[in-house]
């Protein structure tokens, strides 16, 4: 009975081919079966097998870079073929230049877009650069394609003045915010009406075809004149950063950089699913240079699986950098590791120092561990910091984002003595794990300007590295007598020294700050207290102060004078103007000029500002804590 179907779909296929239609780009299944694990997964898939059709769209120069709007082929898939939109970009030829370029493969996240900067600003430092537009969304001058712009693509509207070709799944649905059908989940491995296999199958899921499509670009650029097909990476954000891991396994990769995504994707409802799409599958096939950019709040990324996935890869070259505080955004001595790690690994023109390594101690005299690190100081480090937490999960999923996006690190001031820098770690508690890393900060031997994981530009003179992170249990802290000393504080904030170490910010190059203390159980408000905030600002000006989603508006007098601020709940209001019922599970605080308010999700109404521009000088905060009635100040504030 096998062989008689075997020769039923050969027959098909060649009658295909006969009739003027296309093989498929994979092979049917066999009796229904669909692929079991990573090898039956792309078993039969040769992402150079077929012609690229290459169609230029739109070309044009900036800044001597030659920037272009292509579509080339995928694969067919149930008979329709499949093309994939992209922005491609390489510096403009020099007469008499023959040296080739190497090529990056540049993946865009959930709700991004294929950006023409990505490669603008790539190819100013050498890069010849495809930006994958697999959700069918561009973004490039006279070529912007927003979701409305898909559907316009969907529906045929080729007399609407929007109209743009981009990328076409044709029988498949590999588009994401939103999918072509609207009950397409992007994951998803179930079949339906439009995926390619009729039973539940890893290659129904969106992950796989946006994987095959990244291949495919791989295949583009080693095709291009000006690229040494030798010398290519990918990388990418988000989503991008899983089909990054997804497409790194390709032989012609020679570098790999995914950022939030691609270490966490391991707990999916379906075994199929985990045995064939799980981060770990694709992780363990790995086998090149590779750098994981991984924020150390990321929801999507989460820094706990980060040393399994470096246990998993099977590369002995690789690097991590996690950003303390960050959910899903970086800034740039974080988010410049990725072109430093091609400038090593493609162009050979950087060297990353090594990973520093890291000696926890939970056996000290007195109770406190410590933790020592050992940096690579063939350069001198700027800085060395330590970041520790009492607030993982021994197993993180989906369902933990509160705790993830939330937690506190406490900065430790580490001591140098001899290159080594030690930190104590003085505990709250020995109910809870401990996790700890360090982040060590070099300069660059000149500024660095690239894209970052928005495409915003950033320049950067310094470059961060982090050790693994080490995570004990309870047990283990209990068994080695570590002690809590870490006692509850009504002192919040001092603002003295190296505070903004346990602050945070997305836009270092303004003031705001925002912190997760409030989230740690050593700084939880007592019955009735208020919030108190001491300001001086040269100029009066409306001061934001902003808990979760609720913020109170403080007018500053201006002057030299100190400037004393007390706030109790209902000071706190939303964009409803409903007050904070009261100090209970508090994530997030922040201190900024002004905020954008928006309505509920699912509900109707403009955002509104609150706030406004900054006058003069950046105000100075000092003893922000919590006042309890019938306490002395002093008191409160230890």
């Amino acid at each position: 009975m096998n062989s008689i179907r075997s020769l039923l779909a050969f027959l098909f296929l060649g009658c295909a081919v006969g009739v003027g239609l296309e093989p498929e780009t994979l092979p049917p299944l066999q009796d229904g079966r669909a692929p079991q694990n990573f090898t039956e997964m792309w078993f039969g898939f040769d992402p150079r097998a077929e012609p690229l059709e290459i169609e230029t769209l739109k070309e044009w120069e900036e800044e001597d870079v030659v920037l272009r709007i292509v579509r080339f082929r995928i694969g067919v898939f149930k008979g329709t073929k499949a093309t994939l939109a992209a922005v491609y970009g390489f510096p403009k030829q020099v007469p008499g230049r023959v040296e080739k370029l190497p090529g990056l493969v540049q993946i865009h996240g959930g709700g991004q877009y294929a950006d023409h900067k990505a490669c603008l600003l790539n190819a100013k430092r050498g890069y010849a650069t495809v930006s994958i537009a697999w959700a069918g969304r561009i973004s490039a001058p006279d070529y912007r394609v927003n979701p409305d712009v898909v559907k316009l693509f969907w529906d045929d509207k080729t007399d609407d003045p929007a109209y743009r070709l981009t990328t076409d799944w044709g029988a498949v649905d590999g588009y994401h915010a939103p999918g072509r059908n609207p009950k397409n989940v992007f994951p998803s491995a179930e079949p339906a009406a439009w995926t390619l296999d009729a039973v539940e199958s890893p290659r129904n899921s969106g992950w796989f075809l946006c994987a095959v499509a990244a291949r495919r670009a791989l295949t583009f650029l080693e095709q291009q004149p000006e690229v040494d097909p030798d010398r290519l990476g990918v990388y990418g954000h988000s989503m991008g950063g899983k089909l990054t891991v997804l497409s790194a396994v390709d032989s012609r990769v020679k570098a790999a950089a995914p950022s939030c995504g691609g270490i966490s994707d391991r707990d999916n409802d379906s075994p199929l699913f985990r045995a064939t799409l799980g981060d770990d599958v694709s992780l363990k096939h790995i086998s090149v240079p590779i750098m994981f950019l991984s924020p150390a709040n990321d929801f999507h990324g989460r820094i706990s699986d980060l040393p399994s996935a470096i246990d998993e890869i099977s590369s002995q070259q690789w690097r991590v950098t996690c950003s303390p505080h960050h959910n899903h955004q970086d800034t740039a001595k974080y988010e410049v590791a990725t072109m430093l790690w091609f400038d090593q690994h493609l162009k050979g023109t950087f060297a990353f120092p090594q990973t520093p390594t890291s000696e926890l101690d939970l056996n000290t005299a007195d109770g406190v561990p410590t933790f020592t690190v050992q940096p690579d100081t063939a350069t001198p480090p700027l800085a060395v910091d330590v970041f520790y937490t009492q607030q993982g999960k021994p197993i993180e999923t989906l369902q933990d984002r509160e705790n993830t996006i939330n937690r506190f690190w406490h900065h430790a001031t580490a001591t140098n003595s001899d290159g080594r820098w030690t930190a104590k770690l003085p505990l709250q508690s020995v109910d809870k794990p401990l996790w700890v890393y360090a982040n060590v900060v070099y300069p660059l031997e000149e500024p660095v300007t690239g894209a970052g994981y928005y495409y915003g530009m950033y320049t950067t003179n310094s470059v961060n590295l982090s050790s693994l992170l080490r995570k004990v249990t309870p047990e283990e802290l209990r068994a080695a007598g570590v002690r809590a000393t870490l006692k509850p504080s009504l002192l919040i904030e001092s603002f003295a020294g190296d505070w903004e170490n346990e602050w945070f910010t997305y836009k270092p190059d303004e003031w705001a700050r925002a912190t997760h203390k409030l989230y740690d159980d050593r700084w939880k408000a007592p019955e009735h207290a208020s919030l108190v905030l001491e300001v001086r600002a040269a100029e009066a000006n409306q001061l934001v102060v902003m808990i979760d989603d609720h913020v109170a508006e403080v007018e500053l007098t201006g002057g030299t004078r100190w400037q004393t601020i007390v706030l109790t709940p209902q000071d706190f209001q939303d964009y409803d103007r409903e007050g904070l019922a009261n100090w209970d599970d508090i994530k997030q605080f922040k201190l900024s000029p002004a905020e954008r308010l928006n309505p509920s999700r699912g509900a109707s109404g403009e955002s509104r500002i609150v706030g406004k521009n900054w006058r003069g000088t950046n105000p100075e905060f000092r003893n922000l804590h919590w006042q309890v009635p019938n306490v002395p100040p002093e008191t409160e504030r230890q």
